[in-house]
């Protein structure tokens, strides 16, 4: 659904069972202006053919799924990712349903020992078309976790408020403080969508745009913040036929605008628009994962696997016991 007024301003874990090693920066380590310097987010794997990746449900390799290349001049192929392909899972099931299970788990208990420290924050973006799943996998992926210490901030066009400054004035607010998870329901990506499309600002308006985002993000990790982009990546095809459900079904008819239907026509240049921004805005201390999506259960499998990871490679630790509890008994 196109959002009014988007693009109007403009400023100068363990995967179906095996691990999947995840590099962070912590807010330690400060980067160099604009110098990638970090090796990226998956682990390393054979090289693919050129042709359309289609795994197999028992390959664990998920480094075709991302993106880090940022200002290597090479541009990602969004085409070349089948959104049925299934990487995370077994192909079994209830053996799947098993393992989303223990990882929601996992990421309960992360959640807990972050929120317990009060040191490191994790941001995770979900981006993706209308119906790609990203209220599912908020649901879904984070059933267990207290709203103590996870927000989920669903972003709409900008208000006049906002449009009177610069466009990520209003992101930057909701970013997660100290011991929080914060899960963007779309995100400052819209500002490089949207306006892209409708020609709302011009190519070096946008290139402008992309160089903020990825400082903006090199200022969040340094400053201890782990950020998780999951771009949910469905077909058409199965658009459609979620769009229609939405449609057909009277509780679900609150989720459909008509508006959807006139940006699905702008299918093919939506698919471009996201391939110029993972492109440039896949940077090596906040990469891109192309979550395929076509499978509402893998898509939460796989987005399960790289929060819980995440949280497993901070190495959070309880806070030390407090002395003064030592011998206090409560009458």
């Amino acid at each position: 659904m196109q959002r009014r007024g988007w693009g109007s301003r403009f400023i100068g874990g363990d995967c179906a069972g095996k691990k999947s090693a995840i590099t962070h920066v912590t807010g330690a380590q400060a980067l160099p202006h604009r110098t990638p310097t970090l090796e990226s987010n998956l682990p390393p794997c054979r090289p693919h053919p050129l042709a359309t990746i289609d795994m197999s449900v028992t390959d664990p390799d998920l480094t075709a799924y991302r993106y880090s290349g940022a200002g290597e001049a090479k541009r990602f192929r969004l085409d070349r990712i089948n959104p049925a392909s299934t990487p995370c899972s077994s192909g079994d099931k209830p053996a799947d349903q098993a393992a989303l299970e223990r990882l929601t788990l996992k990421i309960d208990d992360g959640q807990n020992l972050l929120l317990a420290n009060r040191q490191r924050k994790l941001l995770v973006v979900l981006q993706g078309t209308d119906a790609s799943g990203k209220d599912g996998t908020v649901r879904d992926v984070f059933r267990y976790t207290s709203p103590l210490g996870v927000r989920a901030v669903g972003w709409k066009a900008p208000t006049e408020e906002e449009l009177a400054h610069d466009f990520l004035w209003r992101i930057h607010q909701r970013v997660p403080a100290a011991g929080e998870i914060v899960v963007f329901n779309r995100s400052h990506y819209e500002d490089v969508l949207v306006p892209v499309v409708t020609g709302a600002i011009k190519p070096a308006q946008t290139r402008q745009r992309y160089a903020h985002i990825n400082d903006f993000e090199r200022l969040l990790v340094e400053t201890g913040t782990t950020v998780l982009k999951f771009m949910l990546h469905i077909s058409k095809d199965e658009q459609r036929s979620r769009l229609q459900a939405r449609i057909d079904d009277p509780t679900k008819n609150w989720k459909f605008n008509l508006g959807d239907l006139e940006v699905r026509k702008q299918w093919d240049a939506y698919q471009e628009a996201y391939a110029d921004a993972i492109s440039a805005t896949g940077t090596t201390w906040a990469p891109w994962v192309v979550v395929p999506a076509d499978s509402k259960a893998h898509r939460n499998l796989m987005i399960a696997t790289l929060v819980s990871q995440a949280l497993e490679d901070m190495e959070l630790k309880a806070p030390p016991a407090d002395p003064a509890l030592a011998n206090l008994k409560v009458s």
